[in-house]
């Protein structure tokens, strides 16, 4: 007890806290568990800027919000400790450095993907990421599938994509709403949502303690509510404006705003949504090429729902939305972005005045708890669809099973699912370890 400090911090400077969140933007690899957990880590426990307690109590919130809750997270602490400013620049700092790295990456692949070598590593990066996929429907269904009732829902919402082609906007509309009536029907089923408990963990007095009165800037009012939906509501209709003289800038606004208010379950469950509208609603890219950017995702810093920079960065070239490729990249790219994250903004600035007036444990998982359990049907639906994608190279929906059968990627498909599950070893490293196999093994082949 001796150790841990009996006075609260000094409150950080606006540079401190800049340079904090420009650090974290460029070191946030490991998904939103990886970034949560640093955030905790800097933020509780060395720094203490804010206490466990009120931690929890933001996290609890952005785990029922739709958006990545990671990056909302990071925006409601900063709301917290320095109003809107704070908010926006940890907010576009979280995603900014994955949002140039992808976009790089992107023109660099368009540019240099028919050369041998990056197929070579893609070939074995393909099927690591059908691991990958299928380890986060693992990862989730272990954790919130509690008894047969959400078991069902999950294998219902699989067969729904699945086999009957249901959009995932119906798939969440209709378990939410099982969720909130099942939670007053039979809640003992409903318990089990994605919420984080409390923790007894004492680091010491933070500069946002337990009982640090709520800041001005974040007590609630009707006028600010209103004020502040009038805003973002007037940048959006901005930015749409602004694009609405390319059609697919245009489509790609509306998409992504959509997509937004869906990844309720986090960026995995968001994905089969975008690849529909991306690949086989919009023709922004094809299947292989979502694949490798769900790959390279997972290998950068940042949400891993920037794959949408992917996306855009894809569509903005293969629609011509400027005669210039990477200026068209670009175009794609910024808007699928800024389009996608916007929401997040809202979201906090509008609810979070609402947490801290209430300040009480959150009673409504129960839609969450159905959501989720929906999820992860359609996240297993995702796996297979790469799987084929995968196996299958030459398959069309008109001939799903066209030959030939590639083995070798099952195989490595095997192995990464297993160093995931069975070895805890770090996504990045499989993805790593499988490209260097798929480079081996092409190139093994030409020789032969």
């Amino acid at each position: 007890m001796s150790n841990i400090p009996q006075t609260a911090p000094p409150p950080p400077s606006f540079k401190e806290f800049f340079l904090y969140w420009l650090k974290l933007g460029f070191i946030s690899f490991g998904g939103p568990a990886g970034q949560i957990s640093m955030m905790h880590q800097e933020l509780v426990e060395k720094k203490r800027w804010i206490s466990e307690h009120r931690f929890l109590h933001a996290l609890n919130f952005c785990m029922l919000l739709p958006g990545p809750e990671a990056i909302q997270l990071a925006i409601y602490i900063s709301w917290l400790m320095h109003g809107v400013a704070g908010a926006i620049v940890a907010g576009i700092l979280f995603f900014m450095p994955a949002f140039l790295l992808l976009s790089m990456l992107a023109s660099i692949y368009l540019e240099w993907g028919d050369v041998p070598l990056v197929q070579g590593l893609f070939y074995g990066i393909k099927p690591a990421v059908v691991a990958v996929v299928l380890f986060a429907a693992w990862r989730i269904g272990s954790r919130a599938l509690k008894n047969e009732l959400l078991w069902g829902m999950a294998a219902l919402a699989f067969v729904a994509v699945f086999a009957l082609g249901i959009g995932f906007p119906w798939i969440v509309l209709a378990a939410a709403t099982l969720g909130a009536v099942g939670g007053k029907l039979m809640p003992e089923k409903f318990t089990s949502g994605g919420g984080h408990g409390a923790s007894s963990k004492k680091y010491g007095p933070a500069v946002i303690d337990d009982d640090s009165p709520t800041p001005a800037h974040a007590k609630f009012s009707w006028l600010k509510t209103g004020v502040t939906l009038f805003v973002f509501v007037l940048i959006w209709l901005v930015a749409i404006l602004a694009v609405r003289g390319e059609q697919t800038l245009a489509d790609m606004g509306i998409f992504f705003t959509k997509a937004a208010f869906l990844t309720i379950g986090g960026a995995y469950a968001v994905l089969p949504y975008v690849y529909q509208g991306g690949v086989e609603l919009y023709g922004w890219l094809s299947g292989a090429q979502m694949m490798d950017g769900l790959a390279l995702g997972e290998t950068t810093p940042g949400p891993l729902i920037m794959v949408v920079t992917w996306v855009g960065y894809m569509g903005g070239v293969a629609k011509q939305v400027f005669a210039h490729p990477v200026a068209a990249g670009l175009a794609g790219a910024g808007t699928a972005t800024f389009f996608t994250f916007l929401p997040s903004f809202l979201l906090i600035l509008v609810g979070g005045p609402v947490v801290e007036a209430t300040r009480n444990e959150l009673r409504f998982t129960a839609p969450l708890t159905g959501v989720t359990a929906a999820v992860v049907g359609v996240i297993l639906n995702l796996a297979v669809f790469f799987a084929w994608h995968t196996f299958w190279p030459q398959g069309t929906m008109a001939a799903p099973f066209t030959q030939p059968f590639e083995w070798f990627p099952v195989f490595v498909a095997i192995g990464a699912f297993l160093a995931l599950w069975r070895y805890k070893i770090d996504i990045m490293k499989v993805i790593g370890g499988c490209a260097v196999v798929g480079l081996a093994y092409t190139y093994t082949i030409h020789l032969l």
